[in-house]
């Protein structure tokens, strides 16, 4: 670990990043430019007495997953977030479509969606990123640890993760997530966490095993979603998917009609704060 070099880079990258570039106003107190370090810890989900001291040379070696968090909160890109992992003394994760890393392009788009229920997925189903009224409306899904990360998983071994849809739409969400991990495990092959994904859920769930057996490939999601909230109901949205190819990521945003009773719920979302215990 380059103790000197690893805070000299983040202060830089700190003071090159316009509030306006991550979605912050800038008010009129701002003397300077770039980020404060609060505001940086803050869009990075770490404490700013932790990130304070990264930038001042002591405290603990902060873990590749920290890195990670920060790479993300100052928008950085992919050769960027391999230098911070590489000053921080960790190896340089092999390039895949697969990486968590979200683009800074993709970043900037959602940092400008902060009253839309909007998040990035990988192409194996792992939420990366939420909006606020994303998590209203889903739940924390970065939370997640381990196998329970990838939706296909939570759809297959934990029923509550179901809730979130008509029960008349769960044969229809089941058979299209198997498809997207079928087309997975074709484009990263054997050896592969989608392999993983696959046989964890062939010997946990009996209805994974049917639908897998049905061999279907290139089953098309619905725009239109029907959800259900449990404070403020039925919800009808339409989902928009931009498309990140580089890293096999997709930027999902739900929408409403304007002046139906959904977007007047969908409106509600802001308020309302974090779906409870979902």
């Amino acid at each position: 670990m380059d103790r000197a070099q690893l805070a000299d880079f983040l202060r830089t990258r700190r003071e090159v990043l316009q509030p306006e570039d991550v979605g912050l106003p800038r008010g009129p107190r701002r003397r300077t430019g770039g980020l404060r370090r609060e505001e940086v810890a803050a869009l990075s989900g770490l404490s700013a007495d932790y990130y304070s001291r990264i930038e001042q040379q002591r405290g603990p070696h902060p873990s590749e997953q920290m890195l990670a968090a920060l790479a993300r909160g100052l928008r950085l890109s992919l050769d960027e977030r391999d230098h911070l992992l590489a000053l921080g003394g960790y190896a340089v994760p092999q390039r895949s479509r697969s990486g968590d890393h979200v683009d800074a392009g993709i970043m900037r788009v959602l940092d400008r969606l902060q009253d839309t229920p909007a998040m990035v997925i990988s192409g194996l189903g792992e939420t990366l990123v939420q909006t606020p009224p994303a998590v209203a409306l889903f739940g924390d899904e970065t939370a997640y640890e381990g196998l329970d990360r990838h939706v296909a998983h939570r759809w297959f071994t934990d029923p509550s993760s179901r809730r979130t849809y008509r029960e008349q739409d769960h044969p229809l969400h089941g058979r299209q997530f198997v498809a997207d991990l079928r087309a997975a495990l074709v484009r990263e092959g054997p050896g592969s966490r989608a392999q993983e994904l696959v046989d964890s859920l062939l010997a946990r769930s009996e209805e994974f095993a049917d639908v897998w057996a049905q061999h279907e490939v290139g089953r098309r999601h619905s725009t239109v979603k029907h959800l259900v909230h449990p404070e403020v109901g039925d919800l009808e949205v339409y989902c928009q998917v931009l498309q990140d190819p580089d890293q096999s990521q997709g930027l999902l945003v739900f929408t409403a009609v304007p002046g139906s009773p959904s977007y007047e719920r969908l409106q509600l979302l802001s308020v309302l704060g974090p779906a409870v215990g979902r």
